[in-house]
């Protein structure tokens, strides 16, 4: 067999509204349910390269992690790379080097997972010589993060590592839907701050427990999620008119709403960033992914931005340069 190298890389993202109610079946509860984000420039990257024999051989450099084993089905229950092992699991992979590497920290609640599974199954299914649907990809992709992690998984974050961009993720009975919004990345980017706040989260667990709390009929969660639902509507529009402050306003008022959700969403430090980064002249902030740790984003004046981001570093945050990415998922080789 020829030697064969494919190159594969999805952008990460921010989520600016609406996230939490893109699990199945919350979505279905609360009519117009959406959620808003834009892909940014710290990519999830992997790297496939066949082999001289049948073995497969798994390398994260994030974590410095290697398993290697000698046939496909031995990854199903890997535990050291769970998400990876599944993947090649179901595309039944054979002398095959996978080594990959996320530009966001581990946990960073920017959706690195998500990206990192649309890289390596766009990778994997031209590996394997069977084209799929965009679709089909994000179909493959959630369902085996779910395995993976041990929980129901939102569709939101497959999208921007797929298409990248500005875009509202329309949730409705009859199926979901992207869309891309009006916005100029450049307007939009020169008006947030990202950083890490140096601890890391698990979204998933975060995630299920409000979702079973929703569904056993716990009526502040559901009512918070009604306003979830309606913030992410505002910001929409306010977005499509280039109405700033409204947008922040509406960051603001997401983050306290989500902060009602469950105890573990925010902590001390994080409190102690975003009122720096507001004193500093932030509009609104917020953390990103389902909160405890992670990264936040702020909004604000073009005018201020500098000073938010000394205002984040000296409250012991790790600022991250990025720019909105344009570009969702792209191959080389094969």
């Amino acid at each position: 067999m020829a030697h064969v190298k494919i190159e594969a890389s999805a952008p990460t993202r921010i989520d600016l509204a609406g996230g939490t109610l893109d699990i199945w079946p919350l979505y279905l509860f609360h009519d117009g349910a959406q959620t808003l984000n834009a892909a940014i420039s710290l990519r999830a990257r992997c790297s496939l390269t066949t082999r001289t024999d049948r073995r497969l051989v798994i390398e994260s450099e994030d974590t410095g992690t290697r398993v290697e084993v000698a046939h496909w089905s031995e990854l199903r229950d890997n535990h050291d790379l769970k998400l990876l092992g599944r993947l090649l699991h179901y595309f039944q992979g054979e002398g095959i080097d996978l080594r990959t590497r996320c530009e966001s920290p581990v946990g960073a609640g920017i959706a690195g997972s998500s990206a990192l599974n649309i890289a390596v199954c766009g990778a994997l299914a031209k590996w394997a010589g069977v084209p799929q649907s965009d679709d089909g990809l994000m179909q493959i992709a959630m369902n085996v993060e779910a395995q993976a992690i041990d929980v129901p998984t939102g569709v939101q974050d497959y999208r921007p590592a797929l298409y990248g961009g500005i875009s509202a993720v329309e949730l409705r009975v009859d199926g979901v839907r992207r869309v891309a919004l009006p916005v100029e990345a450049a307007e939009l980017e020169q008006r947030l701050v990202l950083a890490y706040t140096n601890a890391s989260r698990n979204s998933g667990i975060n995630n299920w427990e409000v979702t079973k709390r929703h569904i056993d009929g716990d009526r502040a969660v559901q009512e918070a999620f009604g306003r979830i639902r309606d913030i992410a509507a505002a910001m929409r529009h306010a977005l499509e008119r280039r109405d700033w402050p409204e947008v922040g306003r509406q960051i603001a008022s997401e983050w306290t709403n989500r902060k009602t959700l469950a105890p573990g969403v925010t902590t001390p430090e994080i409190d102690a960033m975003l009122s720096a980064a507001e004193r500093a002249g932030a509009i609104g902030g917020k953390v990103c992914g389902a909160g405890g740790g992670g990264c936040l984003f702020c909004l604000g004046d073009p005018a201020d931005v500098p000073a938010i981001r000394r205002a984040l570093a000296d409250s012991g945050a790790r600022v991250l340069d990025f720019h909105i990415e344009r570009q969702g998922l792209t191959l080389t080789g094969g």
